[in-house]
């Protein structure tokens, strides 16, 4: 499996600069049902598509944060529940080992020909979707708490941790951090971006065979419980929505979350003046003496639906590229780091860029992926909350992983 995928977002900004040749609206007929996370650039793209719906053209869309756990029934179905899902590097692989969508050459070729390479997420040799927005998570930071307490901006987590306990001692917050460590996905993802971080790999090299219960696995979930101990106690609830919604509020001073919140936590709603104008978004940190972010780079995109229509197919294909026109992206600049025409980088784009730029890795994309980052979500919730050690959850993580690996025959 080769994956393309965007390495700087410097590199992306430059080939992009000289403008891409997008599909027109112009469809007669067809279907288009879109299937996608909930925030504000997804919307962006959904409401960009749907002025393609006319009296032969229905466009509909469901923008869920479960978007996750319902693709690949949803696309089972025959003819598939929605013409396209919109994908991250993870959550494309199940749908590629059940063979739930098509590849994307011939409606570039006919509709989009001049799409940038940088775009086209090329699996065994055919584009599988179009990469339209790069994604990380890293730090926010308040810089008036920080002011407020003597400190600077952190740059590793054993500074995050000098800070969250000068403002707990301070008075200031009793709670001022928070990551999304909903149990589930969630914090799976947290526990693969720290691990990454402290230099880990998931796999032994070249295998589908574990390599977690380690002690870069002990170091990786006692940096995730130090963390948390300055997070609200109902911590294994947060998702994005939830951390988004804390940090409008003003209720923290650090706090870990995806780039695409960026745009939605500066402007100018659901929150206040001193917290918007005092937020600052920052690369992700190291740790434990590492060089490399504990961060993972993602792009998102859209993917085609295989059982459907080549007239619902190609509508969709249309009505997407449709909402991704230069106009839709100039208009909502800030939503999200765009990977395409009409973007210019300005605040919210700050942290993913010095993520990116810091040689943070891509996330690991390889077909048994999904399933080590289910079991991390699933059997590291009692760690958190101190009902096990940190031995015995690495091990229930090892045993379930194996178990399902065995299962769909990635080991033996």
């Amino acid at each position: 499996m080769t994956i393309s995928r965007m390495t700087t977002l410097t590199a992306v900004a430059t080939i992009l600069g000289a403008g891409a040749a997008m599909a027109d609206c112009g469809i007669e007929s067809g279907r288009v049902a879109i299937l996608s996370n909930d925030f504000p650039a997804l919307h962006a793209m959904a409401e960009g598509a749907a002025e393609c719906a006319s009296d032969s053209v229905t466009v509909t869309a469901n923008q869920t944060t479960e978007h996750r756990d319902i693709q690949v029934a949803a696309l089972t179905a025959n003819p598939a529940e929605y013409t396209s899902a919109v994908v991250a590097n993870s959550s494309i692989v199940p749908l590629m080992n059940e063979g739930l969508i098509r590849p994307l050459d011939d409606l570039i070729a006919q509709y989009a020909p001049d799409l940038p390479v940088t775009n086209r997420i090329t699996i065994d040799g055919q584009v599988m979707a179009v990469a339209f927005m790069a994604n990380a998570q890293h730090l926010f930071v308040r810089d008036d708490v920080l002011a407020q307490v003597g400190m600077e901006r952190p740059t590793t987590y054993e500074e995050v941790l000098e800070v969250l306990a000068a403002v707990r001692e301070a008075g200031i917050m009793e709670h001022p951090f928070a990551m999304n460590t909903a149990s589930g996905w969630n914090l799976g993802e947290e526990f693969v971006n720290m691990y990454l971080g402290h230099g880990g790999q998931l796999f032994e090299p070249g295998s589908a065979a574990p390599s977690i219960n380690n002690e870069t696995g002990i170091a990786t979930l006692e940096m995730l419980a130090a963390l948390n101990d300055y997070a609200n106690p109902d911590f294994l609830t947060f998702d994005s929505n939830a951390t988004q919604a804390l940090w409008e509020s003003g209720e923290l001073a650090v706090a870990y979350m995806w780039g695409s919140r960026g745009g939605g936590i500066l402007d100018d709603e659901n929150s206040t003046p001193e917290v918007t104008g005092n937020t600052a978004l920052i690369g992700a940190p190291t740790v434990a003496g590492g060089d490399t972010p504990a961060s993972t780079l993602w792009w998102d995109g859209f993917t085609i639906a295989a059982n459907i229509s080549d007239e619902d197919a190609a509508a969709t294909f249309r009505a997407l590229m449709h909402g991704l026109r230069p106009e839709v992206i100039a208009a909502n600049n800030d939503a999200a780091v765009w990977l395409m025409p009409g973007f210019t980088p300005g605040a919210p784009a700050e942290g993913v860029v010095a993520t990116a730029n810091s040689g943070t890795r891509p996330y690991p994309m390889v077909p048994y992926v999904g399933l080590m980052h289910t079991a991390l979500g699933n059997e590291l919730a009692q760690f958190l909350q101190g009902e096990e050690s940190a031995e015995q959850a690495l091990a229930d993580v090892e045993a379930a992983y194996i178990a399902a690996a065995t299962e769909q025959g990635f080991l033996q």
